[in-house]
């Protein structure tokens, strides 16, 4: 979240605080519009060099998010989620942009303890949405096809 509001401009970290005070608010009926809004702000926070971003058009629920994130967050702070990793007997190609503000070492380390067959590949000029990335989705899609064979 730090790395994310790093890169937002001044008035663009105000709109993200106040958007996060909406979505924490429970008497807050529509939470759709203000987490769709804070979803454009920290996609634009987490690529790169975007290709154009109004293009990418997704049905935001904010309370299915919710609903599967409360789970999730439960079963990466347990330490379920890694334990979990142990049961994957396929090869996991992990593909890691080097301007994604998630911690590469917060993927590759668990994930490299817990998997027999884990591979890391680092992109770069790519943020957390390869496929949108200017510089990055041909290779993106190269190293998908390649590994998908």
């Amino acid at each position: 979240m730090e790395t994310r509001l790093s890169r937002l401009s001044e008035e663009e970290k105000k709109e993200a605080h106040s958007l996060m005070e909406t979505l924490n608010n429970t008497a807050i009926g529509d939470k759709n519009t203000p987490f769709a809004r804070l979803g454009a702000l920290f996609t634009r926070a987490d690529t790169c060099n975007p290709l154009n971003l109004e293009d990418e058009v997704i049905e935001v629920n904010y309370y299915l998010y919710e609903s599967v994130w409360r789970d999730a967050a439960e079963l990466r702070d347990s330490g379920k989620l890694v334990e979990l990793g142990k049961q994957i007997r396929c090869p996991v190609v992990a593909l890691h942009g080097d301007y994604d503000p998630h911690p590469p070492e917060g993927i590759r380390k668990p994930l490299s303890a817990v998997l027999g067959n884990f591979r890391f590949i680092m992109l770069k000029n790519c943020g957390h949405l390869p496929w949108m990335e200017r510089m990055a989705r041909d290779r993106f899609y190269e190293i998908l096809k390649e590994e998908l064979r």
